[in-house]
């Protein structure tokens, strides 16, 4: 787990929070080829290099009786098994809680003989919702949040993610066919977790992108701003 430094926030909320910190280490987590996290520090949209933006993909549980926190639980214990087939998750050893670091390898393009290898720190976590931020040298400087809500009888479970491209040579990649991959990622995963809880059929609502100018604003309104290590 990544050390916090000293000056950790005291609200109500701080347990849900991680600690701001230097440098991460990846020491909490097994089954990785590669730690190319550990000595570097976190990079989230705020630094990044390209256009911001904010993309959300949902996806209504019809027909499934099942609590917004039910479905987080879920997620947080099996998030590896949603992803599509071929990128992989090494959670950390304690499970996807506020400050720890999880190690990532995935595809740049489907089928691939090679993988990127990169992590994420859980910025952000309770019963309802959890955050990922992004270290330097991945390909995205960004935030996505994962969460779940009830809107009459239905739980809705959504990804949504605050990103732009890290440098010019990935802001390139970015508009050649990234972000199309990047949205199919996210847009998999939602369908593997719908259908794991019992939705035969998943349909994605139609992905909603924020304009840059928006997106930031958003980050402003969210406090996430204020908030991050």
């Amino acid at each position: 787990m990544t050390q916090p430094k000293s000056g950790a926030p005291t609200n109500r909320d701080a347990a849900n929070w991680a600690g701001p910190v230097d440098r991460l280490s990846a020491t909490g987590v097994a089954g990785a080829r590669d730690d190319a996290v550990s000595g570097k520090r976190v990079a989230g949209p705020l630094q990044g290099f390209g256009q911001l933006w904010q993309k959300t993909f949902r996806v209504p549980l019809d027909g499934v009786d099942v609590t917004p926190q039910a479905v987080i639980a879920i997620w947080k214990d099996r998030f590896p098994t949603f992803w599509p087939k071929g990128q992989r998750f090494y959670a950390p050893l304690s499970g996807i809680a506020p400050g720890e670091v999880a190690l990532l390898e995935i595809s740049p393009v489907p089928g691939a003989p090679i993988t990127l290898s990169t992590g994420v720190m859980v910025l952000y976590a309770d019963d309802e919702s959890f955050t990922f931020m992004t270290p330097e040298g991945h390909t995205l400087s960004a935030w996505i949040t994962f969460s779940a809500e009830r809107r009459g009888d239905v739980t809705i479970i959504q990804a949504q993610a605050l990103e732009r491209p890290s440098d010019p040579f990935d802001e390139v990649a970015y508009m050649l066919g990234g972000n199309r991959m990047n949205n199919n990622f996210w847009r998999q995963t939602l369908e593997n977790l719908a259908r794991h809880v019992g939705v035969a059929e998943p349909v994605v609502d139609p992905i909603r992108a924020a304009h840059p100018h928006r997106a930031a604003a958003q980050a402003d309104r969210s406090g996430l701003r204020r908030r991050v290590p």
